[in-house]
């Protein structure tokens, strides 16, 4: 008798679980799969957010204000190296020089302006603002005004004062310009401060073409040699480094203190006389400037050119020693000064006016 042959039947469940198995394993294996990358791409994500929060975090800490309200902070960099970090335009500022004051209307501002020194008469406007004091600020009356920002020359801040303003975390930025160059960059970095960069484009823009006007009526002619006598006893000048120095050669003239190794040097009567200045140049005006007595005293050298030819003149000081906007008035000064026949046309025309 035959053996029954088993059919391949027989194994069809087996072969069916075989199957179900392989396809089980095969979803788990993708399950897990999809539970990796899931996990991964919540990894990454949580990783990015966190390095986005502590960003946020240290900007927030920079600029002494919550994170959450900081989130495109601008970053400035004064005179002294030092950086500024601004999260929002200033609306309460407090300025500690004649000079920046000026500027800050000239690009438009004023109630912003909230407080400003003893000296600063300019605008007709500077003279309505709280006055917090000028080479001694009192630390009172500026904390009392809730500044978010203090605008301070380099020369009259003591560094006593600075530090308090630091540990009191009231924003400072400090200005020294040194060249008519910086002057104008100033300008514009005040007005991107405090969000007047259109007032302020305009305002050098202006400057620039007036200035640029002026050195090509002066190109080809003589420079004269002239002394600018900031103060007789001692007597100091202005030499290179200082902005003054920079338009006394925009003006087309030699400053007799050329040689000096400091901006605002101190000479001697026998440099002057070896210099031999062809002009003496006097400040004057309400707050700075030289006696008339004392620039009589200056004919007893009567070995000077400047002396022989009778060309001892005077400059209003706030045109002249203020590194503002209404520098320009002060080179045209000059300019009178040294060659007085390049603006003899617009001098005429202003008599008409």
């Amino acid at each position: 008798m035959m053996k029954r042959v088993q059919s391949s039947g027989s194994f069809r469940p087996w072969g069916f679980f075989i199957f179900v198995i392989r396809y089980e394993i095969r979803h788990i294996l993708a399950g897990l799969l999809c539970c990796v990358m899931v996990w991964g791409a919540s990894v990454s994500s949580a990783l990015a957010a966190d390095d986005s929060l502590m960003k946020r975090r240290q900007q927030g800490i920079l600029t002494g204000m919550p994170f959450m309200a900081n989130l495109a902070p601008r970053t400035f960099i004064d005179d002294m190296g030092r950086k500024l970090f601004l999260a929002k335009h200033p609306t309460r500022i407090i300025s500690l020089a004649p000079s920046i004051t000026e500027i800050l209307f000239a690009i438009g501002l004023n109630e912003e302006i909230v407080g400003v020194t003893e000296f600063c008469d300019y605008p007709p406007q500077a003279k309505d603002k709280t006055v917090v004091g000028y080479a001694q600020p009192n630390i009172e009356s500026i904390v009392a005004l809730k500044p978010d920002l203090v605008l301070a020359p380099k020369s009259f801040m003591r560094a006593d004062l600075l530090r308090k303003l630091e540990q009191l975390k009231i924003p400072t930025f400090i200005l020294e310009p040194h060249t008519v160059e910086e002057i104008m960059a100033h300008i514009k970095l005040l007005g991107r401060m405090v969000g007047r960069s259109d007032a302020a484009n305009e305002q050098t823009t202006s400057l620039r073409k007036q200035i640029a006007q002026l050195s090509d009526q002066l190109k080809g002619r003589a420079r004269p040699s002239l002394l600018y006598i900031l103060n007789s006893e001692p007597l100091i000048t202005v030499g290179p480094g200082s902005f003054i120095h920079h338009l006394i050669e925009l003006a087309g003239g030699r400053n007799a203190a050329e040689a000096a190794t400091t901006p605002y040097p101190r000479l001697t009567m026998e440099e002057v006389l070896r210099q031999n200045p062809d002009i003496l140049l006097f400040p004057v005006g309400r707050f700075e400037g030289i006696p008339q007595a004392e620039q009589d005293r200056w004919k007893r050298w009567e070995t000077l050119t400047a002396v022989k030819k009778n060309y001892l003149f005077q400059v209003q000081s706030d045109l002249l020693n203020r590194p503002g906007p209404r520098i320009i008035e002060g080179l045209k000064q000059l300019v009178r000064f040294l060659h007085p026949e390049v603006l003899q046309n617009e001098t005429m025309n202003q008599r008409d006016d």
